[in-house]
């Protein structure tokens, strides 16, 4: 079967991942809302996660071996995306420990070359350089490629976990652009519509 009358099972995988456990929570809300962009402006599949949902077994977890069924399937989730939107929130000018944890227990290999759009949230502008100064050098290591616009919301460019502030909003429509640079026949298809 070719990849035309695969239908939606040829779809590209958008996978987004907060590192949050809160609920609501405004990173998770503000990947939602770049997920659903990108998704609008290129075809993709798209879901959205977050530590919530991958559960207990990840704090006593030292190996991915260790991981239940559930955290496993996420694990696989972000590894087998076709891009990779990564949100966490800021604390004291960085991740949360187990959203590192998280990412610890992903192969060393298994992002290379995968595109990945960053984005963190925070209380104040003080938070803003955390996408820069943590999250682009983290993936870095994996030799993933960080899209050049990260997308980085503070309290106030959020009203009721909605996206308000038409700055963010420019952001991150800048941001969705960059994903056309790894993804250039959709695009194009996008384009011509």
């Amino acid at each position: 079967m070719n990849e035309d009358e695969e239908g939606d099972m040829t779809k590209p995988r958008l996978v987004a991942f907060a590192g949050s456990y809160n609920r609501p929570s405004r990173t998770v809300s503000l990947l939602e809302e770049i997920a659903g962009r990108a998704s609008s402006a290129y075809g993709f599949s798209s879901t959205v996660h977050d530590l919530g949902d991958v559960g207990p077994s990840l704090g006593a977890a030292q190996w991915p071996s260790q991981l239940d069924a559930q955290a496993a399937d996420i694990v696989a989730q972000v590894t087998q995306a076709d891009l990779l939107l990564i949100g966490s929130p800021t604390f004291k000018g960085s991740y949360p420990g187990l959203f590192k944890h998280f990412i610890d227990l992903i192969e060393p290999g298994a992002l290379r070359g995968k595109p990945v759009l960053i984005a963190a949230t925070g209380g104040g502008d003080r938070h803003a350089l955390m996408v820069e100064h943590q999250l682009r050098p983290l993936f870095g290591f994996f030799m993933a490629h960080t899209l050049p616009t990260a997308v980085y919301a503070s309290t106030s460019d959020l009203l009721d976990y909605r996206v308000s502030a038409p700055a963010l909003s420019a952001r991150i429509d800048e941001a969705v652009a960059d994903i056309g640079a790894f993804f250039p026949r959709l695009a194009t298809a996008i384009a011509a519509e």
